[in-house]
């Protein structure tokens, strides 16, 4: 098949490219003025495992403080620096910008789209990300050392910190503006430019979870941009929100705070929903059970997301009623959620199963994110919740959701559309390694700590009484484990995979995808979808 080219000499949707290497800039340009999407998504992806490691080295910090009772390496209040930045260092450096990484790289190609709407909005929204990474990471070192008021950032401790804690507010703002930059582009992408006969209802679901991802961002962004201003002017302007000898009151910050943090909770595992969608139907070798029935999960979820925020707060002193209606706002939250594990379930039931790297990964995610689901149940219930708050059983629950649950969604990502990025197979043993080396080190580290938090271990502590020592000795070995298969995973599966080496691969290498991503050669070429394609019935496929 010989290239369809365009007026300007571009390769329409994705025949063979044979201006390959004459139609964009090379070296240093490419990267700094990128504005294909897919130069722009692998810029997203490397950012955030450049900070997934940063926030990791953190982590090891504080295990390796932890190690045994007694301070070992670190005083209080560096500990506590290292628990806020790791905090913030991972949310809003490691695991939203990955997820915007997959977007860019993955919504034109599946929708049929030539790229993002906002070309130039699109770098930008990058661009903005480093100063934003630099003045996090460098709030370690001006006077006073980085914030050390926890990632959720409570009054009144906020409003006792040093410079360090401006530097973050102005690092937050600016990371905000880049995420509502970036969902104005998706969803601008997934509504105005889908290929012709390709509805919404046949969309693969990983538009759909990223398009109510992106309309939940830019409904909650500025409310933590509300929440931090605030802080700043209470800081600075002699403004007494929070601070209650000027009639202010502590508490409405959490409020306001977790009318943010909850949802954003949703945004950080929605898009894993979406990549779990796509993943366990291509191995399962049958289509998706319950298409429709997903997509209003995943809006319910997003609605009801924004309801349940207090059930961060029952120790604050709400009254029974408000504490009896956070609490079964809580538990309804966990319907559609549910909805989507059987219908994963449902998706497997009977197929012909296949275990390559992205379904083992796939497979992990629903184990694990569900016993993390399972312990965030038992949280929802108020009294025991006053139990458990702010014990090692709330680390150990939002870890088994964030960590197995979007992280373990972005390794499945990575290993199921790797090829179609770079053009060469990743090295399945060492996927497989990856995996298993991921899954037992995580459940080493997490698993003890519910136990911890069942006995009562504070978090956010540099010290413990001995009776803690055993299970936290284990937690500690488990968790340089975890940040090691991480390494390993960069160093000998994606690393060997930019660089070509490995069995060139083909334009669909699992046979069970289905999706306009495999109609385009391996590697996707620089330009894809110039003209839009024609689909078939179930638009997944070109036709003509």
């Amino acid at each position: 098949m010989s290239a369809v080219l365009d007026p300007h000499g571009h390769a329409a949707h994705g025949g063979d490219v044979h201006d390959e290497h004459h139609d964009h800039p090379h070296g240093w340009r490419r990267w700094m003025f990128a504005t294909n999407h897919k130069d722009i998504g692998t810029l997203y992806l490397l950012f955030s495992f450049t900070m997934l490691m940063i926030g990791g080295i953190l982590a090891l910090l504080i295990r390796a403080e932890l190690f045994q009772p007694g301070l070992q390496l670190v005083n209080p209040e560096l500990f506590n620096q290292f628990t806020t930045m790791h905090g913030i260092i991972m949310v809003f450096g490691a695991i939203m910008p990955a997820f915007v990484g997959f977007a860019n790289w993955m919504i034109p190609l599946q929708i049929g789209a030539s790229d993002m709407a906002f070309a130039r909005m699109n770098n930008f929204s990058f661009w903005l990300m480093i100063p934003a990474a630099l003045m996090l990471v460098g709030s370690f070192f001006l006077p006073g050392g980085a914030p050390a008021a926890g990632w959720t950032l409570y009054a009144p401790l906020t409003l006792q910190m040093g410079p360090s804690m401006d530097a973050g507010i102005f690092a937050m703002h600016i990371l905000g503006a880049s995420s509502i930059m970036g969902s104005i582009n998706i969803i601008v992408t997934i509504l105005n430019m889908r290929a012709p006969g390709m509805t919404l209802m046949k969309m693969p679901m990983f538009c759909w979870t990223w398009l109510i991802t992106a309309y939940l961002l830019i409904a909650v962004m500025p409310v933590l941009a509300g929440a931090i201003t605030m802080t700043l002017t209470d800081r600075h302007f002699g403004t007494h929100f929070f601070n209650p000898a000027g009639g202010g009151d502590p508490v409405m910050y959490q409020h306001i705070f977790w009318f943010f943090g909850h949802p954003e909770v949703y945004i950080m595992i929605l898009p894993a929903f979406g990549i779990i969608s796509q993943i366990v139907p291509a191995f399962a070798r049958k289509k998706l059970f319950g298409y429709a029935s997903m997509v209003y999960a995943t809006s319910s979820i997003a609605i009801l997301s924004f309801i349940v925020w207090a059930h961060h707060m029952f120790t604050t002193g709400m009254p029974v009623t408000g504490q009896l209606f956070f609490m079964y706002a809580t538990m309804l939250i966990a319907v559609p959620t549910a909805v989507k594990i059987f219908n994963w379930i449902a998706t497997m039931w009977q197929g012909s199963m296949t275990f390559e790297t992205p379904m083992l990964f796939a497979v992990g995610f629903i184990f694990v994110f569900t016993m993390g689901g399972f312990t965030g149940l038992i949280l929802a219930v108020a009294p025991i919740d006053i139990q458990l708050q702010d014990t090692y059983y709330v680390v150990a629950h939002f870890h088994y959701v964030l960590v197995a649950g979007s992280l373990y969604a972005m390794f499945a990502g990575v290993y199921y559309w790797l090829p179609k990025w770079t053009g060469v197979m990743y090295d399945e043993a060492r996927g497989k390694l990856h995996f298993w080396w991921s899954l037992i080190s995580f459940n080493v580290t997490f698993f003890p700590m519910h136990f911890l938090g069942l006995a009562g271990m504070p978090r956010r502590y540099a010290d413990y009484p001995m009776q803690f020592a055993d299970f936290n000795a284990v937690a500690s070995v488990g968790a340089f484990a975890f940040g090691l298969a991480q390494v390993y995973f960069f160093l000998f599966v994606v690393l060997p995979a930019m660089r070509g080496k490995g069995e060139p691969a083909p334009q669909k290498p699992w046979e069970g995808a289905e999706g306009l991503e495999w109609e385009v050669p391996s590697p996707a070429p620089f330009h894809t979808f110039e003209n839009p394609p024609r689909l078939d019935a179930t638009a997944t496929k070109v036709i003509g």
